[in-house]
C-alpha cells in the first residue's frame, strides 16, 4: 500500500510540473519576441510564402544553440510533407526536408 501511495505522489508531483514548464517556454519565446531576437509568425510565414507556398499545418519556436528557431511544416498541394527550419531573427530557410 505505501508503494501505491508513493507513485500516486510521485505522479501528482511530475503533472503539476508540467503547466510551469510550459508556461516557461511561453514566456522566453514572448521576452524573445519583445527584444527582438524573433520576428513575429506572420513576418516569417509572408517571407517564406514566395518560395515555400504550401499549406502551414504546424509551427513550434525552439531555442537552439545558434539562437532562435522556427520549424515550420507545410503539405503541399501534392500531398508532400515539407519541413522547414527558419531562422526567427531573419526568415532565412536554414533546412528544408521534403517528404513525398
Amino acid at each position: 500500500m505505501g508503494s501505491i501511495y508513493r507513485l500516486l505522489l510521485l505522479v501528482l508531483c511530475f503533472s503539476l510540473s508540467i503547466p510551469a514548464m510550459a508556461e516557461d517556454d511561453h514566456d522566453k519565446a514572448r521576452k524573445a519576441l519583445e527584444s527582438g531576437q524573433v520576428l513575429p509568425l506572420q513576418q516569417i510565414l509572408q517571407k517564406i510564402s514566395k518560395d515555400h507556398p504550401a499549406q502551414v499545418i504546424e509551427v513550434e519556436l525552439e531555442r537552439k544553440s545558434n539562437g532562435w528557431i522556427y520549424e515550420i511544416k507545410q503539405l503541399g498541394a501534392d500531398g508532400s510533407l515539407c519541413k522547414l527550419e527558419v531562422d526567427a531573427k531573419t526568415g532565412i530557410v536554414l533546412k528544408q526536408k521534403l517528404k513525398k
